[in-house]
């Protein structure tokens, strides 16, 4: 198994296009770019609210549930041309089958959404997290313009 770099979500701050996310393990953090939908859906469950109605990660984990699984882990495996790719890692186990692993190919933001949902950890493989720029000196010049919202904490 690569090495992975622990990793939480520190801000989410919109832009034109969608939704900046930041990641950061306490001393450096990365930043992607979301569907602004998917952002908000996030910064939701951030925040602690619960919909009136299941939405669509809420109801996949509610599947996954039904069906004995749970999240695991979310792992970002590789970025190729600024586009970033991460596997969704389940354990599921019930009366009709013995434990099972499985990993998904997904994209980050629907596996972040679901990690915040359901506590998971998130990581990012080692050599991946050392190739990327540091971003936390961006991120605080942004939240001392007062850009951000759903600070989820520190960089």
């Amino acid at each position: 198994m690569a090495s992975l770099v622990r990793v939480e979500p520190v801000a989410l701050l919109p832009t034109q296009a969608g939704c900046a996310v930041f990641l950061g393990d306490g001393t450096k953090a990365i930043v992607f770019y979301i569907d602004p939908a998917v952002g908000a859906s996030i910064n939701a469950s951030m925040a602690g609210q619960i919909p009136p109605r299941p939405m669509t990660h809420d109801l996949f984990l509610l599947a996954l549930e039904s069906l004995g699984a749970e999240v695991r882990r979310v792992v970002i495996v590789s970025v190729e041309e600024d586009i970033y790719y991460a596997r969704l890692i389940f354990e599921a186990q019930n009366e009709i089958m013995e434990r099972k692993i499985v990993e998904l190919d997904a994209r980050p933001s629907d596996c972040l959404a679901l990690a915040v949902r359901c506590g998971a950890p998130v990581f990012v493989v080692r050599e991946v997290w050392d190739a990327l720029p540091d971003m936390a000196g961006v991120l605080e010049e942004m939240r001392e313009k007062g850009l951000g919202f759903g600070d989820g904490g520190e960089a």
